[in-house]
């Protein structure tokens, strides 16, 4: 098994092996974390769901009210109108066909792409490259659509994208270390909700079976069920 450094083993001392309150846990994270930089803090839920099962795939978006505390690079790929419009939007790259062939031969300086309908046939042939990074264009996530501005000034706002992994956990930034307690708590209210929301019909018997916070390099802590209930 891979063993943690002392820092790590330090941080996790901090921990009581018990179930926290969000505030409160929020409040643990901090105290652990270490690291020299700003850290991100992120939420991991534990479903249950069986995500083999289409039906039981759990995925959505939501903006978060505080942000991220990270500027997005925005990609759009579209043709006509809707260049200028997302020009004037703020996005950061616009183009169509010849965006899809630079993205081909290697260049990934974005972290969020939105493309027009009509440009989906070009798009399709960048699956591969940026299926497994998570940012193809979806229109589950709104990342598909002619309201190209509204796409860029939600993603621009803080928008965060959820999605459960084969393991049945949801992992997603919820703010940074440098938020004050508030602003987390805030973000983390909106991401449970949105999450219980996102319940699928067929989803039987306990829905959130655990949730942890953490920061990017500190130790998990766990919110207790009675509190997530509580939000949602």
């Amino acid at each position: 098994m891979p063993k943690h450094g002392k820092k790590f083993n330090e941080a996790q001392g901090a921990v009581e092996e018990r179930a926290y309150s969000i505030e409160d846990a929020i409040a643990v994270v901090r105290k652990a974390a270490f690291a020299k930089f700003d850290e991100t803090i992120e939420m991991s839920m534990r479903l249950g769901v069986n995500p083999k099962h289409a039906d039981q795939m759990v995925r959505g978006t939501v903006v978060l009210p505080h942000g991220t505390g990270k500027s997005k690079t925005v990609l759009v790929i579209a043709g006509g109108e809707k260049v200028k419009e997302a020009e004037a939007a703020g996005a950061d790259h616009v183009g169509g066909a010849d965006m899809v062939k630079k993205i081909q031969e290697g260049w990934l300086d974005f972290d969020a792409v939105v493309a027009t309908p009509d440009m989906m046939r070009e798009v399709g042939k960048l699956g591969k490259v940026l299926g497994p990074r998570g940012m193809m264009p979806n229109p589950k996530t709104g990342t598909v659509t002619f309201e190209v501005a509204d796409a860029i000034q939600q993603i621009k706002a803080g928008k965060v994208e959820f999605r459960v992994d084969k393991t049945a956990i949801i992992h997603v930034p919820m703010g940074k270390l440098s938020f004050d307690d508030g602003k987390l708590v805030d973000n983390a209210t909106t991401l449970v909700q949105a999450i219980v929301r996102a319940k699928p019909a067929a989803a039987k018997g306990r829905y959130v079976i655990s949730m942890h916070v953490s920061s990017t390099m500190g130790p998990g802590v766990e919110v207790d069920p009675g509190e997530i209930a509580a939000v949602a």
